[in-house]
């Protein structure tokens, strides 16, 4: 394990895994479930997340980016900046097996 500023470094898999805490509230599933984490940029001084939303007006946009970018900071340590993706959301987007789960899709 590298230490950077005496930081331990965090794989992907523990922001992810933190990450699962951030809950869509209209959906009631979390962020990584439906797919809107894009892409997770993880450096020794920063942290960079591309995600979207479900809806390009979804009401509760501002609170899940911020959200995902306090918590993603948490786990990393560093600062962390999102970036809001253009592309539109589908459902085919959700995670295998977790539509179902949710019983959104049948």
């Amino acid at each position: 394990m590298s230490e950077v500023n005496n930081r331990p470094s965090v794989s992907e898999e523990a922001v992810r895994a933190a990450l699962r805490q951030v809950v869509d509230p209209e959906i009631g599933m979390d962020v990584v479930a439906l797919g809107l984490i894009r892409e997770l940029i993880l450096e020794p001084d920063r942290s960079h997340v591309k995600m979207l939303l479900t809806t390009p007006f979804c009401p509760y946009g501002p609170q899940l980016l911020e959200q995902v970018r306090l918590t993603v900071q948490d786990v990393t340590g560093v600062p962390t900046t999102i970036e809001f993706s253009p592309e539109l959301w589908d459902p085919s987007m959700i995670e295998e097996g977790a539509a179902q789960d949710w019983g959104l899709f049948y």
